[in-house]
């Protein structure tokens, strides 16, 4: 079984970096069924897991993008950011959790591979 930890940085709008990086991410769940994948949202990243996002049509929409991921693998956030930003933990999509730079850490250190995006 490998482990990935995704580090996510940007906004989700406006760049296209989380998109991809989620897209990447629910492609590698889908290939490697054994794959321990944690998604870690920092910085601006944090609002990719706000509950309740409303997208035009057509647009994609990156808390629906997080639900496969929740299911199959792990997203936590960096709770400074959240704080930074005004998120509540109770805004969040269900299954997603505030963490920390201890934890950020712990999952690096144990990771087989790192992605950022």
């Amino acid at each position: 079984m490998s482990k990935l930890l995704m580090i996510l940085n940007d906004p989700p709008y406006g760049t296209e970096r989380c998109f991809n990086g989620l897209r990447l991410a629910l492609n590698l769940l889908k290939m490697d069924e054994d794959l321990e994948l944690t998604v870690f949202l920092i910085g601006d990243s944090v609002l990719c897991a706000k509950s309740d996002q409303l997208t035009p049509n057509g647009y994609y929409n990156l808390g629906r993008m997080l639900k496969p991921v929740i299911k199959k693998g792990e997203v936590l956030l960096c709770g400074t950011c959240m704080d930074a930003r005004g998120i509540k933990d109770e805004e969040l999509l269900d299954g997603c959790r505030r963490s920390n730079l201890d934890e950020l850490t712990m999952y690096t250190l144990e990771a087989d591979k790192v992605i950022v995006f």
